[in-house]
């Protein structure tokens, strides 16, 4: 039911205007007013204007038809008005577009190939070339041509290896061949480098209201207090990590010496049978599949352990794929973001507290040895590596067993 206010309110609004309405516009009118009304509307407006039902019913009928023929009482002429940039300069688009992609155009010396590409410096740079157009219309004219402003997205890692899916499932076959026996398979990687101090840290934290933590504006290596190394072991099986913070230099030296201690202190206790161990890792850096000295100091491990170490390595530009990756680094990273590393204890503390909801547990240590780089290993010492490489890329795949003098 309408109000008599609101019939009060449209008998006082057709009043003023009927004067200067003629009747078809008082039609439309009194039909505009029922269809805002709603249910009701046609017999509230007739009431308060005295127009009756039927000719409402006619104005709203005449509006809808008038809506679903928009050129009914067109004012201009069709094609009337100003002609549209593109019709009057039919080059413009195509040579705006060889400004925007100047390489692709076999255009190597283009004045905005280095330049920032903005509307207004396209704007200009086409004025020059005898066109006139604003900064606006190129904008316009760039969304003619699916332009759109973008940022970069990390996508590309080099050519792919022809062997890198086999060798995907090389790595797949071993893992699972090892679990099923029960021997020990880890990930390892390092993770990246630290400054240690007052330094901007990616993500947000909570803090009191106004009260943001205070770091320097700028991030040079002369204004910390050293540098720490994380170097990682992710066991695959029991979903633990072992994490050691070096604070001289990512050597072979370093990253054996983890994977060492990670054996003493939890290997031995989860694995007491192991006489088998299958490490994953990248194909570069302290763990290489070329590094010599990786090779050396495994063969130290070996014989010192008494277990037999099989490496697959990631091929090259996959080492995102890398489990230790996805499964300890990231969580890491999400702990301690927002906060600046203002210690050596600091980052030891946050590695160690670091948990997730699929029971992720993570035991860390600070290691304070120096590992001098430039350490050269002879033909000689490679040689005396008890080393079988695997008829499959023996250069990524390879065992080393205890010496046969130990």
């Amino acid at each position: 039911m309408i109000e008599q206010e609101t019939i009060a309110a449209i008998k006082t609004k057709f009043n003023a205007l009927k004067v200067e309405l003629d009747e078809r516009s008082r039609r439309l009118w009194a039909a505009t007013e029922a269809c805002a009304l709603g249910h009701g509307g046609v017999s509230a407006v007739s009431r308060a204007t005295g127009i009756a039902e039927s000719t409402i019913r006619i104005g709203k009928r005449e509006m809808s038809e008038k809506a679903s023929n928009v050129d009914e009482r067109r004012v201009r002429k069709k094609g009337g008005g100003r002609k549209s940039l593109t019709h009057t300069d039919s080059d413009i688009l195509t040579e705006l577009d060889a400004l925007v992609e100047p390489s692709s155009r076999g255009d190597p010396i283009s004045p905005l190939r280095w330049t920032c590409k903005s509307t207004r410096k396209l704007s200009e740079e086409l004025k020059a070339q005898g066109h006139s157009v604003s900064h606006a219309q190129v904008g316009k004219l760039l969304s003619d041509l699916n332009y759109s402003l973008q940022g970069t997205q990390k996508r590309m890692e080099g050519k792919a290896h022809p062997d890198r899916d086999a060798q995907f499932r090389f790595i797949n076959s071993k893992v699972i061949e090892f679990q099923k026996y029960g021997h020990p398979v880890i990930s390892v990687d390092t993770k990246k480098k630290e400054l240690i101090g007052r330094f901007f840290n990616s993500g947000r934290e909570y803090q009191p209201q106004g009260k943001p933590e205070e770091v320097e504006t700028y991030d040079f290596p002369s204004l910390s207090d050293g540098k720490g190394i994380p170097y990682g072991v992710y066991d695959m099986t029991k979903n633990q990590g072992w994490v050691c913070v070096g604070t001289d230099h990512d050597t072979a030296q370093f990253a054996v010496h983890t994977i060492h201690q990670w054996w003493l202190q939890m290997g031995m206790d989860t694995y007491p049978a192991a006489k088998k161990l299958l490490i994953t890792a990248d194909g570069g850096g302290s763990n290489g599949s070329r590094n010599r000295l990786w090779k050396v100091e495994l063969q130290n491990f070996s014989d010192k352990s008494g277990i037999e170490i099989t490496v697959c390595h990631f091929p090259p530009g996959t080492s995102k794929w890398n489990k230790i990756e996805h499964r300890m680094f990231s969580h890491i990273t999400k702990n301690w973001r927002g906060r600046p590393l203002t210690s050596h204890e600091v980052i030891v503390n946050l590695i160690a507290n670091t948990t997730t909801n699929t029971g992720l547990k993570i035991k860390a240590v600070l290691d304070e040895k120096a590992y001098p780089t430039g350490v050269k290993i002879s033909d000689k010492e490679i040689e005396s590596i008890n080393l079988v490489r695997n008829e499959f890329h023996g250069d990524w795949n390879y065992t080393i067993a205890p010496s046969s003098n130990q």
